[in-house]
């Protein structure tokens, strides 16, 4: 361990409570830093400890009139916030991207096929009632029934039963082997409500989370209070919580430039210069899965010629997408939703770049002619209308005519995304490449935006993604999933040209620990129980 690995490990213990400022001075000292460094590194150091009190005021994007509690439905980043400030999973995503049990105090499996999830005791729900197997049993009933339309019902296609061990445990048994089924449960869908009985109220709002819901109005605001009785030592430590919906983006950073809010998700890359130059605000910043994607939908022509496809992907610029809207804060995207984050991103691909020449040919042979409509609104996140536009200049370059309509940000979600035929929208990504498949590109899912589900090529990736799950030898695995997203890139109806850096703005005044989570926004959509005013 070198210098600097060790002080910020006595730093880490530091902000935890672990040692006292003496004993992390004597630290840094012996490890050759002079007195004043010594002290400076302690005092920031304690800075960063957490503190109770106060109301953290959060601007959110994404919100609409039609959300609800009930977690089957939730859409976007305004209702995953607003869900786990409420509510836990059985697990959670730190904030260093590592899985950790939440609910769940263990999870035990020796074929990754039965899978034994001990949970942890004394948990109690808003409403007093203690969490027992029954409470895990219920939900996932919910979701796995059909007719009830959950998000996750594909997600968890491949569970077989769910069975209460004891009233501490909780069994799943796999119709097939899942390496990375433990991932699976630390999706928002799964925010666990209470049963009553053999029935379940999921839009109730009642949870085990370190806030108490205490208001609710559907695209305009959320207020709730600190859990006294929170399971979770060192988490939820504001007193009160507001998020405030504020769709603009113009309004969103008005408002915190103003200091009418703590904190605002989603900022515009082109906007970090103008927040950098506001004394008392910060812009924070953390790579992940996060990506803009174009969906055609190849159930409804002209997108279901593969060749009009192919067009597309060929006739929109990248780079010159990244330059100007991201301002380099991303990496290029590759018509496939794996990051280079992911543990199996295929990187020998070669990278799909704006070719007009090769675009023309393919438009020509797909026999299309005429205005193809792509609507956008701002909803997918900043800088989508800019970048619908910046891709209709590049394609007409190739000989196509795109006429960019922008939609309503209210309603987007419900009124346009996956129901237009050609649209953006944004994934914030998943930890895993088998999730980030299976939420929005295998047959089985409602969420598949593309609605690629049928012919030769989408029946070899589903084909692949089932063999993949099971597979516990690495490099197959590895070979596996390179080859699902090689058949995406060239045949699926996904055109996705970017993955971005998950920024946001805040008050100089809130602090939070070392790490940033990058797998959803808004520290991985648990900023509300990890950060506090300093």
């Amino acid at each position: 361990m070198n210098k600097k690995q060790y002080l910020d490990q006595q730093a880490k213990l530091l902000t935890a409570g672990q040692i006292d400022r003496r004993k992390f001075v004597m630290g840094a000292l012996a490890a050759g830093v002079a007195l004043p460094s010594a002290l400076g590194l302690a005092q920031h150091a304690m800075a960063q400890t957490p503190k109770k009190g106060g109301r953290l005021r959060l601007g959110n994007s994404a919100s609409s009139s039609d959300d609800s509690l009930n977690p089957a439905t939730w859409l976007s980043s305004y209702m995953m916030m607003t869900g786990w400030t409420g509510a836990n999973n059985l697990m959670e995503v730190g904030p260093d991207g590592q899985l950790v049990p939440e609910l769940a105090e263990n999870v035990e499996s020796d074929d990754a096929k039965t899978w034994v999830f001990n949970l942890r005791k004394g948990v109690e729900f808003h409403n007093g009632k203690t969490l027992t197997a029954d409470d895990i049993v219920a939900n996932f009933a919910y979701h796995m029934n059909e007719e009830n339309a959950s998000a996750a019902f594909g997600l968890l296609s491949s569970i077989a039963e769910v069975r209460k061990g004891n009233d501490n445990q909780v069994i799943f048994e796999l119709s097939a082997a899942n390496a990375d089924f433990p991932f699976v449960l630390s999706d928002y869908h799964l925010a666990i409500r209470p049963a009553d009985g053999d029935s379940i109220n999921m839009a109730s709002g009642i949870g085990t989370g370190g806030y108490v819901l205490q208001e609710f109005s559907p695209g305009v605001r959320v207020f709730a209070t600190r859990n006294p009785n929170y399971f979770k030592e060192g988490r939820a430590h504001f007193d009160e919580i507001e998020i405030i919906a504020l769709n603009d983006d113009v309004a969103r950073q008005t408002a915190l430039v103003n200091g009418d809010i703590d904190s605002m998700n989603s900022l515009a890359a082109t906007s970090i210069a103008l927040i950098e130059r506001v004394p008392g605000l910060e812009v924070k910043e953390a790579a992940g899965f996060a990506h803009w994607t174009i969906p055609m939908r190849v159930d409804a022509a002209p997108y279901d010629n593969n060749d009009l496809r192919m067009a597309l992907k060929l006739s929109i610029d990248r780079q010159d997408i990244m330059d100007k809207i991201l301002l380099g804060h991303g990496t290029l995207g590759n018509d496939h939703p794996i990051s280079p984050a992911h543990r199996y991103h295929n990187g020998d691909l070669p990278q799909r770049d704006f070719d007009p020449e090769e675009a023309a040919f393919y438009y020509k042979r797909s026999g299309h002619s005429g205005t193809i409509e792509l609507k956008t609104s701002e909803t997918p996140g900043p800088g989508s209308t800019d970048m619908a536009n910046l891709f209709a200049a590049s394609a007409s370059k190739a000989g196509i005519d795109i006429q960019v309509s922008k939609e309503p940000e209210d309603g987007y979600w419900s009124n346009v995304w996956n129901i237009a035929p050609f649209s953006v929208s944004a994934w914030s990504g998943r930890p895993t490449e088998d999730w980030m498949f299976t939420a929005a590109y295998t047959n089985d899912t409602e969420w598949n935006e593309t609605a690629w589900k049928t012919g030769e090529a989408a029946d070899q990736f589903n084909s692949i993604v089932v063999a993949a799950r099971s597979e516990l030898d690495d490099a197959k695995r590895r070979e596996l999933y390179h080859e699902a997203q090689r058949i995406i890139a060239d045949d699926g109806g996904a055109i996705i040209p970017l993955f971005s850096n998950v920024i946001q703005a805040a008050s100089d005044r809130l602090a939070h620990g070392p790490d940033i989570g990058g797998n959803w926004e808004n520290d991985g959509a648990r900023l509300p129980e990890r950060w506090w005013f300093a």
